[in-house]
């Protein structure tokens, strides 16, 4: 016998449009700032487990396997709300990003690069050295 919680979490899930691969491209934007941090995906295990966990979890493509986020840097997203958009193909999670880093390069935000003169230019600091936050 099929619990209701279980039920009711395929509901949800079900109303999902996944990619042909059974992913979901997922923003992350700072609750309090609206600044956009990154783009990432997830499947349906992952989604789950973020609403379970109330913390970011993704589907890392080039590992083929979960990622929580900050599980090696220590920069968890604590998400706040999630929002799926109307063609219920692309999420938004907004989240506490613990640690002031969302980005592997050890900048806030992975969108950093701005077109100026016909050339992709970094106009954001590192903020943590990468080395540190992944050391292991």
């Amino acid at each position: 016998m099929q619990h209701f919680w279980a039920i009711q979490m395929a509901d949800w899930l079900d109303q999902i449009k996944w990619t042909e691969d059974g992913l979901l491209p997922v923003i992350a934007q700072d609750a309090q700032t609206g600044d956009v941090l990154m783009m990432a995906w997830m499947n349906a295990e992952s989604l789950a487990l973020t609403v379970d966990t109330g913390f970011a979890v993704y589907w890392s493509r080039s590992r083929q396997s979960l990622w929580k986020k900050g599980e090696t840097s220590g920069n968890q997203q604590k998400v706040h709300s999630l929002l799926l958009d109307c063609d219920g193909d692309t999420l938004l999670l907004k989240v506490d990003q613990i640690g002031g880093v969302a980005c592997h390069t050890g900048r806030r935000s992975c969108f950093y690069f701005a077109l100026e003169s016909g050339q992709w230019q970094a106009t954001t600091p590192v903020l943590k050295d990468p080395a540190e936050m992944y050391k292991s």
